[in-house]
């Protein structure tokens, strides 16, 4: 099992980042979450999760240690698989996903893209006692109305690698950024998509 990577950060996307380790480019799945984290940053450290399934083995990444421990209690749950686990995580911050399942709060939950009520439910009812009571929220960094182009094309692609349709998603990112008359970081852009599309 691969507990963590450190190394250079060859490339960034908010979807995955490739760390380059003495030569070898690993590909690792990230949350919205992790990239606000590590977007400024030249190497990092991410604590791991590799997947193994007949057709591949892929490789998930995390920040924080609190956030992998939380991919993993969501894996745990019947009908979350790890896209599924990603996408709760790009929607909402740990400490808003912990905070829903304490407060048995369905409505937040359910508002992620592919989360049905009964799947909510499930995720609240199976966790709640495994959930930690120290949430701590992520302020997310403001990028200037200048690249404001370059925000949405990596939201879109953000987007489409998520599983939205193109169609929908630039519909959506569009909307957003005309009905904004203040900045908008990248990951708030994403997840405002993400609850509209």
């Amino acid at each position: 099992m691969i507990a963590y990577l450190n190394g250079r950060l060859a490339y960034k996307d908010p979807t995955y980042v490739i760390i380059d380790i003495q030569g070898v480019g690993y590909e690792i799945k990230i949350s919205l979450n992790t990239f606000s984290k590590i977007k400024d940053e030249e190497s990092c450290k991410l604590h791991t999760y590799l997947h193994i399934k007949e057709d591949g083995h892929t490789l998930f990444g995390f920040a924080e240690k609190s956030e992998k421990t939380l991919f993993l209690l969501l894996l745990s749950i019947s009908g979350v698989g790890p896209s599924t686990g990603l996408m709760i995580l790009s929607s909402l911050s740990p400490g808003e996903v912990e905070n829903a399942i304490l407060s048995e709060d369905v409505r937040t939950i359910q508002g992620v893209k592919g989360i049905g009520a009964k799947t909510a439910q499930r995720i609240i009812l199976e966790l709640k006692d495994k959930i930690g009571k120290d949430n701590n929220g992520d302020p997310s960094t403001i990028i200037s109305q200048s690249s404001e182009n370059t925000i949405r094309n990596e939201a879109l692609s953000a987007l489409i690698t998520l599983g939205i349709n193109k169609a929908i998603a630039q519909k959506s990112v569009d909307k957003i950024l005309k009905s904004l008359d203040r900045q908008i970081s990248l990951e708030e852009l994403i997840k405002l998509a993400l609850k509209s599309a």
